[in-house]
Parts: structure tokens; C-alpha cells; sequence
């Protein structure tokens, strides 16, 4: 009686071709990594165009109390107030950034009122800071407008 012993075939997943893929794999991504490499920003520079006189960009501060209540740059005012003074200061400095604050039981209607004058007049910049945002400027500028909460 003859023991037949059959020749098995490991069950191993052969790891020699794979190591070549890998290898294969690392020239050829470093080659073309070569060929990929940016050569610089590519940006705009500005014309050499007579120099003019920059004026500080301050910002304008409307601060919502309530309905129909606002102050402007730390003064009592009316819609059609705010509406006269930031047109004002508009022709001074077309750029002039707007800071509209708004206190948290303020109705939206009363933002959205001071929002629309903004856009009537087409400021360039409105910016509605964040409770985080007007705590940071307390701290350090002595308030947005030199108003604080």
C-alpha cells in the first residue's frame, strides 16, 4: 500500500512581483513629478502710474439697538440719518468698510432696513461680526467704533 503525498501549493500570496510593482511604481511617479514642478506665481504687477494719496480706511459702525433704534459711529441716529452719513463718508473714501452690529434680540427686519441703505448706496464692504469677533476687537481696540457691550 503506497502513501500518496501530494505536492500542496502554499497558500502564501507571492510578494517578489509585487515588491517590483512598487518599485516600478516609485521611479516612475518620481520622474514625472519632474515634470509636473510649477515655475513661479503667476500674478499682475500694477503699471507705473503717478502716486495717490491713500487716505486710512476707518470703518463706519451702525450698531442695531432695536427697531428703529441705531447709532452710528457711537451717535444716536434715524435710518435716514445713517443713510446721509454713510453717503457722506462714501464720497470722502469710496472704500470705506461699513460695520453693521446688531444686539441679539434685535428683529431681522431692523438689519435687513439697515442692510438695504447699505446696498441703495452700494458700499463696497458690509461686515456683521460675531459675538466672538466683537469681544476680541473689546479687548484690544477699546471696542468696534469705540463702542462696547
Amino acid at each position: 500500500m503506497a502513501i500518496h503525498v501530494r505536492n500542496r501549493i502554499p497558500a502564501e500570496i507571492p510578494t517578489a512581483s509585487m515588491a517590483d510593482i512598487a518599485f516600478l511604481l516609485i521611479i516612475f511617479f518620481m520622474l514625472t513629478s519632474v515634470y509636473s514642478s510649477n515655475f513661479g506665481l503667476q500674478y499682475g504687477l500694477p503699471k507705473n502710474e503717478p502716486l495717490t494719496e491713500v487716505q486710512p480706511l476707518e470703518s463706519i459702525h451702525v450698531h442695531i439697538l432695536g427697531p428703529g433704534q441705531y447709532t452710528v459711529d457711537r451717535r444716536p441716529a434715524t435710518l435716514p440719518q445713517i443713510a446721509g452719513y454713510i453717503d457722506m463718508k462714501l464720497k470722502q473714501n469710496p472704500k470705506k468698510p461699513v460695520i453693521v452690529q446688531t444686539d441679539p434680540d434685535v428683529p431681522y427686519y431692523a438689519t435687513i432696513e439697515v442692510l438695504d441703505v447699505c446696498k441703495q448706496l452700494r458700499v463696497e464692504s458690509v461686515s456683521i461680526p460675531t459675538s466672538s469677533e466683537i469681544a476680541m476687537w473689546n479687548n484690544f481696540a477699546g471696542g468696534i467704533g469705540g463702542v462696547t457691550q
